[in-house]
């Protein structure tokens, strides 16, 4: 038996937040099972239970220096949560795209085209979230292909505050879809370094 199945709770996250392999593996080990539970309870019976509970790990030890955990079931509760509602707030809305924008045959084939579809969606959610002028600025550069110049003059900026305005956006996006893996990244350095 290993020695950090004897340690607290506080005593692994603090281990975690100093890149402790161990002390994650005897939080997954602890864990695991009722976190399963919980996916596979709150999705009913959904085959993407296990990824969901693997999901959340991993992202805990990518995030261990980042969050703040004050009662681990709890926040691991309530990550595996957020992530069935994610997935089947996902699952729902592509299935609305898939249904207003294609037959039935090409949904089957054209699983890449939905995909796109449905990351141009959530990104105009993200950017609908911005302030006015981060959002006005990014749309103007990105939909409109408008120069920083022509910006400036449209929304009463300087050409800087426009630039600012803009960087300002895509950091904003790319931390919203940094999780979201490496066709993501693709999609992401395709369209949003577009008219740099």
């Amino acid at each position: 038996m290993s020695a950090y199945s004897n340690y607290s709770d506080q005593e692994l996250k603090a281990l975690l937040k100093n890149n402790d392999h161990n002390a994650f593996t005897e939080i997954y080990s602890r864990y695991w099972k009722k976190m399963l539970l919980i996916a596979w309870n709150y999705s009913n019976g959904s085959n993407e239970a296990k990824d969901i509970v693997a999901d959340v790990f991993i992202s805990l030890w990518e995030r261990r220096n980042k969050v703040d955990i004050d009662n681990l079931p709890a926040f691991l509760a309530t990550a595996i949560k957020f992530n069935i509602f994610k997935h089947y707030q996902k699952t729902q809305r592509r299935k609305a795209l898939a249904e207003a924008n294609y037959e039935f045959d090409e949904i089957i084939n054209d699983e890449s085209k939905l995909d796109a579809l449905f990351l141009k969606e959530y990104i105009n959610g993200i950017v609908e979230e911005m302030p006015e002028k981060c959002r006005m600025a990014f749309r103007y550069s990105r939909e409109a292909g408008l120069k920083n110049k022509e910006i400036a003059d449209k929304i009463n900026l300087s050409e800087k505050g426009v630039e600012a305005n803009i960087t300002k956006a895509l950091k904003i996006i790319r931390g919203e879809l940094k999780n979201y893996g490496t066709t993501i990244l693709v999609f992401i350095t395709l369209y949003l370094t577009k008219g740099n």
